[in-house]
């Protein structure tokens, strides 16, 4: 078992986003976050099928910063 880094916003319209950043183009939605937990450890194993473990990043999250412009 391998564990992923997932990064979760919330949109304008109260979805709850996922994005997995080791996982080129790996993401999902859902309206709360126990139904986007189970989308997206869906949407990970599908990706590896489709994908495979070659392109795999294992990047690290460091941390999450908010920048004033």
């Amino acid at each position: 078992m391998r564990e992923f880094t997932v990064i979760i916003q919330k949109d304008e319209e109260g979805y709850y986003v996922a994005e997995v950043p080791g996982l080129k183009g790996c993401h999902t939605q859902a309206k709360s976050l126990d139904e986007l937990m189970e989308r997206v450890k869906e949407a990970i194993e599908l990706w590896l099928e489709v994908y495979g473990e070659v392109a795999f990043e294992g990047l690290e999250l460091v941390g999450v910063q908010k920048v004033a412009v």
